[in-house]
């Protein structure tokens, strides 16, 4: 695939680490950037965070999916559906404007190959699946196929927000309430089981950072083989985007 940049800008990113912050306030300094960008009056942003225990759900949330005891839930306007936010897992976003023609698929692309780098240099096997958005480790005698990190965007003015999430040692109990992503009949998992070992959002951040850059800019590409075998299509398709003039 094209190893151009996919940015319509050629001056730096603005990566900001910014620590834990609400996710209602992450999402308004979101749209704020986002306007900025927009509007000619800001640059692009990739915005690099923890959230505090929040579940949130993209346009495509079923009834089902949602907890069955209550539990709150804040409705988004990115893709994709149901998914959790907490410590120990990096949230990216990155607030980028997409140089013309437009491919939101292939911007969703690039950021799954920064992530299964990420996941290579610390030691982790990851591919993608078939008609399914973010990471996967391949099922195996540890488990069926699971997730490890998930995407889900917004595209408003040509300009991208939203982004990944990279589950690193969070508490994966909290995915127990929700059918992550509306999908049935796959795991969830991080890198610290994984790896048997504590692997913490400080260590996944620069490694992130450096290939999420490095992949919009196009110098790490997007290849094909990292498509993981099964033995039929999904049965849920996993959209993750939403698209807005």
């Amino acid at each position: 695939m094209s190893a151009k940049s996919c940015r319509a800008s050629a001056d730096p990113v603005d990566v900001r680490p910014i620590g834990t912050i609400d996710y209602l306030e992450a999402w308004e300094l979101q749209r704020t950037y986002v306007n900025a960008r927009a509007d000619g009056a800001g640059p692009d942003t990739m915005l690099l965070l923890e959230h505090p225990s929040v579940y949130t759900a993209g346009k495509r949330t079923e009834p089902e999916d949602r907890p069955a005891d209550g539990t709150p839930v804040i409705d988004v306007d990115r893709g994709g559906k149901i998914t959790w936010h907490g410590p120990g897992q990096l949230v990216g976003y990155p607030i980028i404007k997409l140089g013309d023609p437009i491919d939101v698929v292939h911007y969703v692309r690039r950021i799954e190959e920064a992530l299964i780098t990420v996941c290579d240099q610390l030691g982790v096997h990851t591919g993608r699946v078939e008609g399914r958005s973010g990471v996967w480790v391949p099922a195996d005698d540890r488990g069926p196929e699971r997730k490890i990190a998930a995407i889900g965007i917004r595209v408003q003015r040509g300009v991208t927000m939203h982004g990944f999430e990279l589950n690193c040692n969070a508490d994966l109990s909290a995915f127990d309430k929700i059918i992550p992503c509306g999908i049935r009949d796959v795991g969830t998992t991080s890198l610290s089981r994984e790896l048997d070992r504590d692997v913490t959002v400080a260590e996944a951040l620069p490694l992130a950072s450096d290939a999420v850059l490095a992949a919009l800019e196009g110098d790490l590409p997007v290849t094909d083989d990292r498509w993981l075998p099964r033995p039929e299509a999904p049965k849920a398709a996993g959209v993750t985007f939403a698209l807005q003039p």
